[in-house]
């Protein structure tokens, strides 16, 4: 996705209380990945899947008593759509970083039992679909990560075939 194209903006009011729905919808937005534009107001790339999907969470904030709007809208100026896209990238590229460090544990004891590498490689790689389906704005983090995963794949399939030959 390009940063200079098209946004989708859901605009919304969450009641205060209770504080169930209102956390419900802030978690979903976050699994989202959406931009903070402004008090009440997030932003994603438009394509018919992050509008389909405001849509969903507008749905629901009206649901529980709140209001919402959901808007498809260009960026008043290219700069301004970069600083957003820019803002959604540092914000996975954090999300990475903090796999790559999870990887690093998981590897960083020689002697840790295959079972828990494997355990670990699970969550890893649920985490990294996670993220790289709210990564809009791909960077080099991204590959970082990737290979990370990858690379501790490697070494527990390396790990499993040493044991396998001195077990014979």
């Amino acid at each position: 996705m390009t940063a200079g194209g098209e946004w989708v903006l859901l605009c919304y009011r969450v009641p205060r209380e209770p504080s169930t729905p209102r956390i419900a919808v802030w978690r979903r937005l976050k699994a989202l990945g959406v931009a903070q534009v402004g008090d009440g107001v997030v932003a994603l790339p438009a394509d018919a899947r992050t509008r389909e999907h405001l849509e969903w969470v507008a749905e629901d904030v009206v649901r529980v008593g709140g209001s919402a709007m959901v808007w498809v809208a260009w960026p008043g100026a290219a700069r301004q759509a970069r600083e957003l896209a820019e803002r959604m990238r540092a914000a996975r590229d954090e999300e990475y970083v903090r796999l790559v460090d999870t990887v690093r544990q998981a590897t960083a004891d020689p002697d840790r039992a295959a079972p828990g590498r494997v355990g670990a490689l699970r969550r890893v790689r649920a985490e990294l679909r996670r993220v790289e389906r709210r990564d809009y704005f791909p960077g080099p983090a991204r590959a970082a990560a990737r290979a990370a995963v990858a690379a501790l794949a490697a070494d527990i399939d390396a790990r499993t075939d040493v044991a396998a030959e001195a077990g014979r």
